[in-house]
This record gives structure tokens, C-alpha cells and sequence, in this order.
């Protein structure tokens, strides 16, 4: 038996890449899937994708491998979309588990050339993709828990270091990634007395994403792979299982990095070091504010605000 015998999972965006290798995963540790994929273009544009349905392959390879699976081509940037997606996994296996929200798109431009359409279509998928599922599986969940029917479920949520530590050209996809991680610590604190973890991960791999980067590099879909490489997208997808699990019953609020076969646990935002007004508890003066900072922060000697010692 696999850790997720029995569990019922949603996979967003697992059409293609990091999100195909966690249905092919989960599906292969024994839960039922339902593939949620829109069959857009990278961009988000219906009038670019292939004309397939990448969630019908998906579930094509799940079920000949002996598994369950059912496609879902719900919108989850739109509220009752999502709304809908979640009633699908419901009806169709009775229950709900496991929520991973891996949708989105890409549209990088450098800030002063980025439209606000731009901005809003990437934060739309991301960020605002991410609450409606998880709003609409929380409702459930919380439902459940008041019927006396205590979940021991999951969120997993997709973050990038590109909203961690930033990257140039991805404010609108870096903004989203950093707004899901502190939506996921925010979850796990909401929804702990319901039976609710909630954990990010940040995965790594050769994508349609990435794939705008690394142009001298094959595009292959997870299953495609026959030995151990790096930039497999599927490589994440361990992780995502077991924390779906409930092996993984004490962890929830915790941002990881798995990447090839290396996983990080992320610091979140945690107060350094700290100045106080000079020989008296009152407002600072501005003046007072670099010579203060750099020596007590910046580690420096000189008046100004330059980085670093000296």
C-alpha cells in the first residue's frame, strides 16, 4: 500500500511538468486524482494552447497504470470555478484530501515595460487561484469537522525562489509566489483545529516555464524520463506525497525547496538585528537613522547607508 491509499487528491495546472509529476505520483502512491487543467497556452491565452487536453493524457496514463482519475478543465483563477473543481473530486470519490495548487502562467517583462494586464493575469492564476481552492476546500473541511467527521487533510502550494529571493523580469510572478507563501502560513494557523495542514514547496526542473530559459534543453514531460535527472520536473513530487501523507501529521506552515534530489527547508521573515534611539527612548531623528543603522545592522563605520563593513 502506498502512503495515500484511500486519500482523494486535486492537482491544479498538472497538465504539464511539475504539476503532471505530482498526479503521476500521488496517483502512484494510491490516491484518487482529479487533474485539473485548463489546456492553455504558457501565457494564459485559450487561443494558443495545442487544441488537446493535456488533463485527459494525465488521466489516461493514470488509470492504465491501475489508479483512478477523473480531467477537470475548471478555471481556478475564477471563484466559482474553483468552486466547481472541488465539487467534482466530491461527488466523484466522496470526499476530499488532498488540495495542490500548482496552476499558473508566465508572463515576464521587466517592470517598466510590464502592462497592468501583465500583472493582474499572472496574480490572478497564482495567487488569487490558490485562495479560491483553498477557500472552497476549507469550507468543506471546516464543515466536515463541525459534522464530527475531523479531517486529517492537506494543502500544498506552489512557491518559487523567484518570490523568496527574487529574480529580475518576475515581479508580477515573483509578487504572486510570495504572496502564496505567506497565504500557506496563514492557512496552516486558520485551519489547524479543523484537522488542516497546509506546507509550500518550491520546485525545480525543466518546465514550459523554465524551458524560456534553458532553450538548448529537451522539453519532456515527467513520465518521459528513464534515469535520474536533475532537471526532471517530477523530482519535486515525493515531497508533495509526503506531505499529503500523514506521516507528515506534525508539519504544516513550512516552506521547503525540492529540487533534483536536494530538499531545503526556507526561513521564513524573522527579525534581525535591531537599533534604539541614542541615550533615550523617544522618535528618531532621520539624521540619526543611518549613522545608527550602520553600525548596528550594516556592521559599517562610515555615515552613509553603504552595505557591508568597513
Amino acid at each position: 500500500m502506498g502512503l495515500l491509499e484511500g486519500k482523494v487528491a486535486i492537482v491544479t495546472g498538472a497538465g504539464h511538468g511539475v504539476g503532471r509529476g505530482e498526479a503521476l505520483e500521488l496517483a502512484s502512491e494510491g490516491a484518487s486524482v482529479v487533474v485539473n487543467d485548463l489546456g492553455v497556452s504558457l501565457s494564459g491565452d485559450p487561443g494558443s494552447g495545442s487544441g488537446s487536453s493535456p488533463a485527459d493524457q494525465v488521466v489516461e496514463i493514470i488509470r492504465s497504470r491501475g489508479a483512478k482519475a477523473v480531467a477537470n478543465r475548471d478555471d481556478v483563477g475564477d471563484f466559482d470555478g474553483a468552486a466547481n473543481l472541488i465539487r467534482q473530486a466530491i461527488d466523484e470519490f466522496g470526499r476530499l484530501d488532498i488540495l495542490v495548487n500548482n496552476a499558473g502562467i508566465m508572463r515576464d517583462k521587466m517592470i517598466f515595460s510590464m502592462t497592468e494586464d501583465d500583472f493582474d493575469s499572472v496574480v490572478r492564476v497564482h495567487l488569487k487561484g490558490t485562495f479560491n481552492t483553498t477557500h472552497h476546500a476549507c469550507a468543506y473541511w471546516r464543515s466536515e469537522s463541525k459534522a464530527g467527521r475531523q479531517p486529517r487533510a492537506a494543502v500544498i502550494n506552489t512557491v518559487s525562489s523567484a518570490g523568496l529571493q527574487g529574480n529580475v523580469g518576475q515581479a508580477n510572478y515573483g509578487a504572486a509566489k510570495a504572496g502564496i507563501a505567506a497565504l500557506t502560513i496563514i492557512t496552516s494557523l486558520e485551519m489547524v483545529r479543523y484537522g488542516v495542514r497546509a506546507n509550500a514547496i518550491a520546485p525545480g526542473g525543466v518546465t514550459r516555464m523554465s524551458g524560456t530559459i534553458l532553450k538548448d534543453r529537451e522539453l519532456m514531460e515527467p513520465e518521459e524520463y528513464t534515469t535520474f535527472d536533475r532537471l526532471n520536473p517530477a523530482n519535486s513530487a515525493p515531497m508533495v506525497a509526503w506531505l499529503a501523507s500523514d506521516d507528515s501529521l506534525h508539519v504544516t506552515g513550512q516552506v521547503f525547496r525540492a529540487v533534483g534530489s536536494n530538499i531545503t527547508h526556507y526561513r521564513p521573515w524573522t527579525l534581525g538585528e535591531s537599533v534604539e534611539t541614542p541615550n533615550r527612548p523617544a522618535k528618531w531623528s532621520p539624521a540619526e537613522i543611518g549613522p545608527a543603522l550602520n553600525a548596528g545592522v550594516f556592521h559599517s563605520r562610515h555615515p552613509g547607508l553603504q552595505m557591508g563593513g568597513g
